[in-house]
Protein backbone atom coordinates (compact mmCIF):
# COMPACT_ATOMS: atom_id res chain seq x y z
CA UNK A 1 0.00 0.00 0.00
CA UNK A 2 2.95 2.44 1.12
CA UNK A 3 4.44 2.08 -2.42
CA UNK A 4 1.29 2.72 -4.38
CA UNK A 5 0.91 5.44 -2.30
CA UNK A 6 4.54 6.49 -3.41
CA UNK A 7 4.31 5.71 -6.97
CA UNK A 8 0.79 7.71 -7.10
CA UNK A 9 2.84 10.79 -5.67
CA UNK A 10 5.78 10.32 -8.26
CA UNK A 11 3.73 10.10 -11.19
CA UNK A 12 1.38 13.29 -10.01
CA UNK A 13 4.89 15.05 -9.36
CA UNK A 14 6.19 13.71 -13.33
CA UNK A 15 3.32 15.25 -14.48
CA UNK A 16 3.06 17.92 -12.99
CA UNK A 17 6.53 18.96 -14.34
CA UNK A 18 6.12 17.73 -17.67
CA UNK A 19 3.28 19.80 -17.86
CA UNK A 20 5.14 22.66 -16.42
CA UNK A 21 7.95 22.35 -19.39
CA UNK A 22 5.33 22.74 -21.99
CA UNK A 23 4.12 26.24 -20.49
CA UNK A 24 7.22 27.66 -18.97
CA UNK A 25 9.47 26.42 -21.90
CA UNK A 26 11.79 29.40 -21.56
CA UNK A 27 12.26 29.29 -17.86
CA UNK A 28 13.88 25.75 -18.34
CA UNK A 29 16.02 26.82 -21.18
CA UNK A 30 18.71 27.61 -18.63
CA UNK A 31 19.16 24.06 -17.25
CA UNK A 32 20.08 22.49 -20.42
CA UNK A 33 23.99 22.73 -20.93
CA UNK A 34 25.12 23.78 -24.04
CA UNK A 35 26.95 20.57 -24.85
CA UNK A 36 23.41 18.68 -25.05
CA UNK A 37 22.48 20.67 -28.34
CA UNK A 38 25.16 19.97 -29.96
CA UNK A 39 25.12 16.01 -29.14
CA UNK A 40 21.38 15.95 -29.79
CA UNK A 41 21.08 17.85 -32.56
CA UNK A 42 18.30 19.74 -30.99
CA UNK A 43 17.76 23.13 -29.87
CA UNK A 44 17.07 24.10 -25.93
CA UNK A 45 13.37 24.31 -26.31
CA UNK A 46 13.16 20.62 -28.16
CA UNK A 47 14.99 19.52 -25.61
CA UNK A 48 13.13 21.04 -22.81
CA UNK A 49 9.89 19.83 -24.60
CA UNK A 50 10.66 16.44 -25.31
CA UNK A 51 11.67 15.97 -21.52
CA UNK A 52 8.59 17.37 -20.55
CA UNK A 53 6.89 14.72 -22.94
CA UNK A 54 8.94 12.04 -21.30
CA UNK A 55 7.97 12.93 -18.03
CA UNK A 56 3.99 13.37 -18.82
CA UNK A 57 4.51 9.45 -20.56
CA UNK A 58 6.48 8.04 -17.62
CA UNK A 59 4.04 9.25 -15.31
CA UNK A 60 0.91 8.00 -17.27
CA UNK A 61 2.72 4.70 -17.41
CA UNK A 62 3.14 4.48 -14.06
CA UNK A 63 -0.60 4.92 -13.69
CA UNK A 64 -1.89 3.15 -16.39
CA UNK A 65 0.51 -0.15 -17.07
CA UNK A 66 0.52 -1.45 -13.65
CA UNK A 67 1.69 -5.02 -15.74
CA UNK A 68 4.95 -2.40 -16.99
CA UNK A 69 5.27 -1.10 -13.40
CA UNK A 70 8.95 -2.55 -12.60
CA UNK A 71 10.49 -1.66 -16.42
CA UNK A 72 8.47 1.97 -16.27
CA UNK A 73 10.64 2.54 -12.39
CA UNK A 74 13.74 1.52 -14.25
CA UNK A 75 13.05 3.85 -16.96
CA UNK A 76 11.73 6.34 -14.52
CA UNK A 77 15.72 6.17 -12.63
CA UNK A 78 17.42 6.13 -16.19
CA UNK A 79 15.35 9.25 -17.19
CA UNK A 80 16.43 11.00 -13.65
CA UNK A 81 20.00 9.80 -14.18
CA UNK A 82 20.31 11.24 -17.71
CA UNK A 83 18.87 14.83 -16.77
CA UNK A 84 21.08 15.11 -13.89
CA UNK A 85 23.98 16.70 -15.79
CA UNK A 86 21.32 19.39 -16.28
CA UNK A 87 20.84 20.18 -12.60
CA UNK A 88 24.62 20.45 -12.06
CA UNK A 89 24.93 22.89 -14.89
CA UNK A 90 21.93 24.76 -13.40
CA UNK A 91 24.83 24.82 -10.37
CA UNK A 92 27.62 25.97 -11.71
CA UNK A 93 26.23 28.16 -13.88
CA UNK A 94 23.87 29.97 -11.36
CA UNK A 95 21.16 30.16 -13.33
CA UNK A 96 17.56 30.34 -11.93
CA UNK A 97 14.11 28.43 -12.15
CA UNK A 98 11.22 28.90 -9.72
CA UNK A 99 12.06 27.23 -6.83
CA UNK A 100 15.69 26.78 -7.06
CA UNK A 101 17.27 30.82 -7.55
CA UNK A 102 19.92 30.57 -4.56
CA UNK A 103 23.03 28.71 -4.84
CA UNK A 104 22.11 26.64 -2.00
CA UNK A 105 19.11 25.42 -2.86
CA UNK A 106 20.57 24.76 -6.57
CA UNK A 107 23.03 22.61 -4.82
CA UNK A 108 20.38 21.21 -2.42
CA UNK A 109 18.48 19.93 -6.17
CA UNK A 110 21.84 17.67 -7.22
CA UNK A 111 20.86 15.99 -3.45
CA UNK A 112 17.62 15.20 -4.39
CA UNK A 113 18.32 13.36 -7.66
CA UNK A 114 19.43 10.33 -6.40
CA UNK A 115 16.68 10.21 -4.21
CA UNK A 116 14.41 10.41 -6.95
CA UNK A 117 16.38 7.35 -8.57
CA UNK A 118 16.15 5.46 -5.30
CA UNK A 119 12.20 6.48 -5.18
CA UNK A 120 11.25 5.36 -8.54
CA UNK A 121 13.25 1.74 -8.25
CA UNK A 122 11.41 1.39 -4.63
CA UNK A 123 8.16 2.33 -5.29
CA UNK A 124 8.00 0.35 -8.72
CA UNK A 125 9.13 -2.99 -7.26
CA UNK A 126 6.71 -5.72 -6.76
CA UNK A 127 5.21 -5.45 -3.00
CA UNK A 128 6.22 -8.43 -0.92
CA UNK A 129 3.57 -11.05 -0.48
CA UNK A 130 2.53 -12.18 3.19
CA UNK A 131 3.66 -15.96 3.82
CA UNK A 132 0.76 -18.13 4.76
CA UNK A 133 0.96 -20.45 7.84
CA UNK A 134 -0.62 -23.44 7.81
CA UNK A 135 -1.36 -24.77 11.51
CA UNK A 136 0.31 -27.91 10.66
CA UNK A 137 4.18 -29.19 12.17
Amino acid sequence: MIRAVARWILAIALGAIGVLHFTGTRGFRVVVPDWATKVSRLDKDAIVLASGAAEIALAAGLIALPRERRRLGVATAGFFVAVFPGNVHQWLTKRSTPGLDTDGRRFGRLFLQPLLVAWALWATREEPRPVLRSGRR
